[in-house]
């Protein structure tokens, strides 16, 4: 997936810095979203839902804390 394929006007400013700025603690998932064509992601209810072969793995949201749906590999780059 490219993460420019990535909808992400409606996506909360927090998540976006989280996700986009070099320093942000979920900086490394947005990396991953590129290189692993297994992932796709999309923004809802402004935060950032991703999925591996079409199965809700993880939400990531801007203030709370991330949402693990289902164990995943990508899981060991969330730092908060």
């Amino acid at each position: 997936m490219n993460t420019a394929d990535i909808d992400t006007t409606n996506m909360c400013s927090h998540l976006r810095h989280k996700l986009m700025d070099a320093d942000g603690v979920y900086h490394q998932i947005w990396q991953t979203l590129n290189d692993d064509p297994k992932l796709t992601a999309v923004v809802r209810s402004r935060q950032l839902h991703i999925y591996r072969n079409g199965k809700k793995v993880l939400v990531l949201k801007g203030k709370a804390k991330p949402q693990i749906v289902k164990e995943d590999i990508i899981d060991k780059y969330i730092k908060d």
